[in-house]
Parts: structure tokens; C-alpha cells; sequence
């Protein structure tokens, strides 16, 4: 979700191939050994294969928003905080959400630890609309659907316990043009169906 964010958000189309992990295709397999998604193959063969570093890919090429940088001085705590998101309440997330897929997993104990994080944005979003400023940055647009996840493994707990910051900040990207365009389903690609191009003309 959030590498189509930015690939949105760059102004550029990519030809978009539906993967269904149970049945992954073998040109998928062929150019990555991580073999998950998203993987990005550019024109020139080069892989790459984490979605942050699609982001980061699609926003250097053009960034009409500046996402990257809403303050200039803010690009390296940027970073951290999506380190942070990628890491430790990712870490946290996934025990929360598919606790017994973990062993000795305790979901409320990594819901806990999850609620900090989120604590952490609700300061940020006390200064600002936004993480970083009164405009969404590359921030918002990596954290956000992580947020989203969190929120729907047990949503009456999250509006009863999250800062209601974090919950108006979730809310607005739930419900923006973006977040809509980048959910459009789209069926499981194969090598033989015309090409698609993310995202459409149109949108």
C-alpha cells in the first residue's frame, strides 16, 4: 500500500502485476530471492525489492508534494520515526495481530508495547495536522497503513484506548482520494493479460 502511495504521488505509471503470495509466478521468483511484496524491476533490470526503498525511488524521480521534505530540517527524524515504525512496532504488530503464529507470544503484551509508538505520533500530531508539519509527508504516507492494521485487530479497543489524534489522523487517511486509489482491486496477474498501468489516467 504505502510503495503505491508514493508511486502515486510521484506522477509516474508502473505496469502493476497483481501477485497472489500462495501462488507466487516464477518471474517474480526470477528476479527476487525475497520472493514477497512489493518487488520493483526498473527498465534497466535493476531490482528493488523493500518498500521504503520504493518510496524513496519513486519520490527522488519527482515529489510535486514534498513529501520529502515538508521541513528540510526534518528529513533525518523523519527516517528515524519510520525506522521505528519498520522495526520495533512492526515487531510488535505483527505479535499483536497473529499472536499464534509466535511462540510464547503474548498479543496484549505487544499491544502494549505497540501503544507507545502510537503515543510518540500523538505528540508529533499535537504540533501539526500532520507527522511533520501542516502537509503529509513521506512519513505519514510509510507509517499510516501500518496504523491502519493496528487499529483493525480490535477496533473498539483502539477508540477507546489510542490518543484521538492518532485516531483523527487515521481517520483522514482512510478517507482521503489517495488512500481509495492505491485500495482499487485488481485481479491476479498473468502472463498472457494485457498490461496494466498503476495508477490509471485517470486517477
Amino acid at each position: 500500500m504505502r510503495a503505491r502511495l508514493a508511486v502515486q504521488a510521484c506522477g509516474r505509471q508502473v505496469q502493476l502485476r497483481e501477485v497472489v503470495l500462495r501462488n507466487k509466478p516464477q518471474q517474480m521468483l526470477d528476479i527476487s530471492v525475497k520472493a514477497t511484496v512489493p518487488v520493483l524491476q526498473l527498465t534497466d533490470g535493476a531490482v528493488i525489492e523493500e518498500s521504503l526503498q520504493i518510496m524513496l525511488w519513486a519520490l527522488q524521480n519527482n515529489d510535486p508534494q514534498q513529501l520529502l521534505s515538508p521541513d528540510k530540517n526534518k528529513h533525518e527524524q523523519m527516517l528515524v520515526l519510520i525506522a521505528d515504525n519498520d522495526g520495533s512496532f512492526k515487531h510488535n504488530l505483527d505479535r499483536y495481530k497473529y499472536g499464534n503464529r509466535y511462540e510464547n507470544a503474548d498479543p496484549l503484551q505487544h499491544r502494549a508495547a505497540g501503544l507507545q509508538f502510537l503515543q510518540v505520533l500523538d505528540g508529533l500530531l499535537r504540533q501539526s495536522a500532520y507527522l511533520f508539519g501542516e502537509q503529509p509527508s513521506l512519513a505519514d504516507i510509510a507509517v499510516f497503513p501500518f496504523i491502519r492494521q493496528f487499529a483493525g485487530v480490535d477496533r473498539k479497543w483502539f477508540e477507546q484506548s489510542v490518543p484521538k489524534a492518532v485516531q483523527s489522523w487515521l481517520s483522514k487517511w482512510l478517507s482521503s482520494a489517495e488512500f481509495g486509489a492505491v485500495m482499487t482491486k485488481y485481479p491476479a496477474w498473468n502472463s498472457e493479460d494485457p498490461v496494466v498501468l498503476f495508477p490509471e489516467a485517470d486517477s
